[in-house]
């Protein structure tokens, strides 16, 4: 069954985040599937192993030319820390969001910027601002039936 469940005031907690950055550049379509397994690749090849799913950051500003400079970052947990991390990742040891919009979706994969759009209507409905960036965490895929789950973090601006 599709749902989109709204909540208010949650924290994203996230341990032993290695991230990278994606050039958005470049026209390779598939460029997320292949960045995807380099970065687990990487966890296992320093002696780590991802835990939990991935994890989307994503922010558009304007630069300087008011054109939209859109910042995407894939992140994954690992279960212990990987010092001296090479370019082009970084290690964060913890990750914490306060204050959060919060979306749990369930439905089709198609579908899933309804979770956005219903975060963003929330947000006007109860006057709240948001600081523009999201994170999208994929929890789970069921590839037969092309539906997923997924969790929508938006922090409020302080």
């Amino acid at each position: 069954m599709n749902s989109i469940n709204i909540y208010e005031n949650k924290t994203l907690k996230l341990q032993n985040v290695i991230v990278r950055r994606l050039d958005l550049e470049s026209d390779d379509q598939n460029l997320f599937d292949s960045e995807i397994n380099k970065i687990s690749t990487y966890i296992q090849t320093h002696g780590a192993n991802q835990i939990g799913p991935l994890i989307q950051y994503s922010k558009v500003e304007l630069d300087e030319n008011n054109e939209p400079d859109i910042n995407m970052q894939f992140m994954l947990q690992a279960n212990n820390f990987i010092h001296n991390v090479e370019q082009p990742y970084r290690m964060e040891s913890l990750l914490r969001v306060k204050n959060c919009l919060y979306a749990r979706y369930n439905g089709p994969d198609d579908k899933l910027k309804f979770a956005y759009d219903k975060l963003g209507v929330y947000a006007f409905e109860n006057d709240i601002e948001l600081d523009g960036c999201n994170y999208t965490i994929y929890v789970d895929r069921n590839e037969e039936e092309e539906t997923m789950v997924a969790d929508v973090f938006m922090p409020v601006k302080e």
